[in-house]
């Protein structure tokens, strides 16, 4: 039976874990403006040496998140932010450093292949891989033009920078990179992905080894089920993505539609 943690707060909880994963995106802001009680618990955490990461799934690297959280006003904490974007750009430069390939996702995305920029083409067709990190501004909508785009290339592997299927900026909803790759295995395409809910980003992001470990997020197919998988607990921030259908179908109902199980819920994230 999970437990509802609206009016104890995450202070009643605190004590029992090392180590915590706390999503970014629908936790900590919502894309416009930071959430100030979320923003107290890091500085509570941090007061009581507790460990945490802001672990997101964000197709970006760590510095590039960094300094969007500062811009929205977090001056602290940036150390511990660690990024899907990060883990894919490692393995890329350790697995893919001389191979050609076609990026999905908008110019804003660029600094993910800083790096290995040269190794990016302008035509599909003269691609080794896929590497998508969101859709293009032109069709953002679109799912259907992502599948035609890409039905002469399941030969191509696609790394997903970005597992979200769905965020909500401001109180519009947007489809994430993990659409469009959804969509590319059900034209039978192949994908890895780096992110929640996959294990190797925590193991990247953190020394998990023998450490009693909470993960908190707002989306049940990432942030819990990464929790779950991992057999780590976890805390549900049930105002973020899945808000209408709680509201709808109630917590208990919206758990068994996703297989999902969880300690802790609360509507935001506070002390």
């Amino acid at each position: 039976m999970s437990k509802n943690l609206e009016k104890s707060g995450l202070k009643s909880i605190v004590n029992e874990y090392d180590l915590f994963f706390i999503d970014v995106w629908g936790v900590l802001h919502n894309g416009i403006k930071l959430y100030e009680n979320a923003v107290k618990v890091l500085e509570k955490l941090s007061i009581n040496k507790k460990k945490f990461i802001l672990l997101t799934n964000a197709p970006r690297p760590n510095l590039t998140v960094i300094n969007t959280l500062k811009k929205m006003g977090l001056n602290n904490f940036s150390e511990e932010v660690f990024t899907s974007g990060e883990a894919s750009k490692r393995y890329l430069l350790e697995n893919l450093n001389n191979k050609k390939f076609f990026h999905l996702g908008p110019p804003r995305d660029f600094d993910l292949f800083k790096t290995f920029e040269d190794n990016k083409v302008l035509n599909i067709n003269d691609s080794d891989y896929l590497l998508c990190s969101g859709l293009f501004e032109e069709h953002e909508d679109d799912l259907d033009y992502y599948k035609n785009l890409l039905s002469k290339h399941i030969n191509k592997k696609m790394i997903c920078t970005n597992p979200d299927l769905i965020v909500d900026r401001g109180d519009k909803r947007e489809y994430c990179a993990g659409s469009i790759a959804k969509t590319f295995e059900e034209i039978s395409g192949k994908v890895i992905y780096f992110g929640k809910p996959y294990p190797p980003v925590y193991e990247i992001a953190a020394d998990i080894i023998n450490k009693k470990i909470l993960c908190i997020g707002d989306n049940l197919n990432t942030d819990i089920k990464g929790a779950n998988i991992q057999n780590f607990d976890s805390l549900l921030i049930t105002g973020g993505i899945h808000r209408e259908e709680i509201s709808k179908l109630s917590i208990e109902n919206v758990l068994k539609k996703y297989e999902i199980k969880i300690n802790f819920f609360q509507k935001e994230l506070k002390w």
